[in-house]
């Protein structure tokens, strides 16, 4: 959607964003497994607390590579297939 909303407003730069957008999901993995630190985990050591914020940043990490390559696919796939569809005479 945000892909066909940028086509819409004449943005003709939307690799870039279209990877960010998808991608932005692992931010909010990460964010949320603060949150989750925070309030439900009950550490005693602060090298787990390193461990844990050190595993959940690769994790989120691997999230936003991994999604937004598929976010940046779905959008490549939707531009060339739009216009393809367009005829030009």
């Amino acid at each position: 959607v945000m892909c066909y909303f940028q086509l819409c407003s004449e943005d003709y730069r939307w690799w870039w964003r279209a990877y960010l957008t998808a991608g932005s999901s692992g931010l909010y993995l990460f964010a949320y497994s603060l949150v989750y630190l925070a309030t439900k985990m009950v550490v005693v050591r602060v090298i787990s607390v390193v461990m844990y914020v050190c595993y959940m940043l690769i994790a989120a990490y691997t999230f936003f590579i991994l999604t937004g390559t598929v976010g940046f696919a779905a959008c490549f796939w939707f531009v060339r297939t739009i216009y393809g569809e367009v005829k030009v005479e």
